[in-house]
């Protein structure tokens, strides 16, 4: 398998930013372990209509890292770091607007 290149949004990197210290730390690691394996086990696809990536979430606790990975590409594109709840997913297709 090969590497991956892991982009994060603005926005995304903002979030991140503003996480507690010790879950700022977990994120980052999260993050930067993308570029080995995009599909890891404690992620889950996201399902978006009229899309050609593949969007996925990953778990951290009461986080969720929402991301994109394009396989032509061999990249990733992180969207958001939030907290679930209250964080329900609403706003997709306002962070997918910011890809295309």
């Amino acid at each position: 398998m090969s590497r991956y290149q892991v982009y994060a949004t603005q926005r995304a990197l903002r979030e991140a930013k503003e996480l507690p210290g010790h879950v700022r730390q977990r994120a980052k690691r999260a993050i930067h372990a993308l570029a080995d394996n995009p599909r890891p086990s404690s992620s889950r696809a996201l399902d978006v209509a009229d899309f050609d990536r593949e969007l996925r979430r990953l778990k951290l606790d009461h986080w969720r890292i929402v991301y994109a990975i394009t396989e032509a590409e061999n990249a990733v594109d992180v969207l958001a770091v939030r907290k679930r709840p209250p964080y329900d997913y609403g706003d997709l297709e306002t962070l997918l607007s910011g890809l295309i």
